[in-house]
């Protein structure tokens, strides 16, 4: 499979289109086997274009049930809506995203205060452990940064269970390299593993699994397979989701970020584009290559935002607006919504706001309500 990840929607729509006649007939049977970087797909690999709305979870949806029906479409529809909903969720819990921050500045401590943890995870991270599959993971996650989705759960569950690391610098790990790294997937993803997402429900890699889905390319020996799961003193608490606001009548300039490059199916109601500034707000310690991703996307939506508007698009700079009210698509919780000014006038998109309001406990809300999900917001991304 291509894991190159060329940062622009063109080359999304192409991969969707792929997908759909390759790997998506078969998606449901197949999409747990990782066969490596040189294996034949069993996944889409969207979630680079997914995850900075270079492409749409709308239009994805749309074009799947187009190409294989509801029913065949199912499962893969189902994984498209997970991200919607983790996103939700953290919109909903924060704490789950300042914990994360929180318990990731008391393990640094750690890290330098204790050596032999300090080796553990320099070994983790270096793919020196010995352990078959999570060395050839750790390298591969650095090297290319893309890992199958069956892969970052097994990888997860040894970092916790069998190295036991401190589930937040392994979700850091993640964070920084990983072309896709989506705050929300990826808190809640670690925290699932560990058993705090769904309390006291982990996921817990075995052997024999590794081996049946990598068609027994890894046959990792010393694993704990048997576990508790992590707990905390208190969950996240639920909060109320924040309101959005409704785009003003009138000349506006729009802000573009890193979570919603897709500014030509925007909301914007009576407002009318008349200046476009881009805010570049990476993750923490990205890599070279997120980076450059990072504005590879922006420069993209810059572009396409510049051409649909008719209008000047560049980077943010001082007095980029004009002092016209600056209107921007909400930014979940996660680097952009930290970096947003204040005074941007934040609209949401129909699939979030439906869709985030279902998303305060369990995926089965969302899941049970994907059918009236998908026709009410059919008319918008």
């Amino acid at each position: 499979m291509d894991r190159t990840f060329p940062l622009t929607r063109d080359a999304g729509l192409e991969r969707l289109s792929d997908f759909l006649t390759g790997a998506g007939s078969d998606y449901a049977g197949s999409r747990n086997t990782d066969r490596g970087p040189g294996g034949r797909a069993t996944t889409s690999a969207l979630s680079p274009y997914l995850r900075r709305r270079l492409v749409t979870e709308a239009e994805v949806v749309a074009a799947a049930i187009a190409a294989h029906g509801p029913d065949g479409a199912d499962k893969f529809v189902s994984e498209v809506f997970w991200r919607t909903y983790f996103k939700g969720h953290l919109e909903t819990h924060p704490e789950a995203w300042s914990g994360y921050l929180s318990g990731l500045a008391a393990a640094q401590e750690r890290i330098a205060a204790e050596p032999g943890l300090r080796r553990i995870y320099q070994a983790a991270t270096e793919g020196r452990t010995g352990i078959d599959g999570f060395d050839d993971w750790a390298r591969e996650l650095v090297g290319i940064g893309w890992l199958h989705n069956h892969a970052r759960m097994w990888f997860a569950s040894i970092w916790i269970f069998t190295l036991r690391l401190p589930w937040e610098l392994g979700a850091d790990f993640f964070l920084r390299h990983l072309l896709d790294g989506d705050p929300a997937s990826n808190t809640l993803s670690w925290r699932w593993v560990g058993g705090l997402h769904t309390r006291g429900k982990h996921y817990v890699a075995r052997a024999e699994n590794i081996r049946r889905y990598t068609d027994g390319r890894f046959d990792p020996a010393g694993l704990d397979e048997y576990p508790d799961p992590l707990d905390e003193p208190m969950p996240p608490r639920e909060v109320a989701l924040a309101p959005a606001a409704s785009p003003p009548d009138g000349a506006v300039a729009l802000l573009l970020h890193l979570d919603d490059l897709h500014p030509e199916s925007l909301p914007l109601g009576p407002a009318k584009v008349v200046r476009i500034g881009g805010l570049m707000s990476h993750a923490p310690g990205a890599s070279d290559r997120v980076r450059a991703a990072d504005a590879a996307a922006m420069s993209d939506g810059l572009d396409r935002a510049a051409a649909h508007f008719g209008c000047d698009a560049r980077i943010v700079a001082p007095g980029w607006s004009g002092d016209r009210p600056v209107v921007t698509a909400w930014a979940p919780v996660g680097p952009s919504a930290e970096t947003l000014p204040s005074e941007c006038i934040r609209i949401r998109r129909r699939w979030d706001e439906a869709t985030w309001r279902l998303s305060t406990r369990g995926f089965f809300k969302v899941k049970s309500a994907i059918p009236r999900l998908v026709e009410q917001c059919s008319d918008t991304a």
